[in-house]
């Protein structure tokens, strides 16, 4: 999948989650990013943050380090 479209689906995620009254919002994106996303787009989600993150929203960004560091922890 492209970076551009990866980041789309991210920020449409956090979009969603910002909308939400869940006091942690970040946590609902990481676990919405761990139940439907795939190890493959997860590894290219960890390859793009490490670049640097372009594109992500605060609230993608912090869903996605979330769910990675979990993943590391597993």
């Amino acid at each position: 999948m492209s970076p551009e479209k990866m980041v789309r689906m991210a920020n449409q995620i956090a979009t969603f989650f910002e909308t939400q009254p869940d006091v942690d919002k970040a946590g609902r994106v990481a676990a919405h990013l761990g139940d439907f996303w795939e190890p493959r787009m997860l590894g290219q989600l960890r390859t793009h943050l490490e670049a640097g993150g372009d594109g992500l929203t605060p609230l993608a960004r912090e869903g996605a380090e979330r769910v990675l560091a979990e993943k590391e922890r597993a």
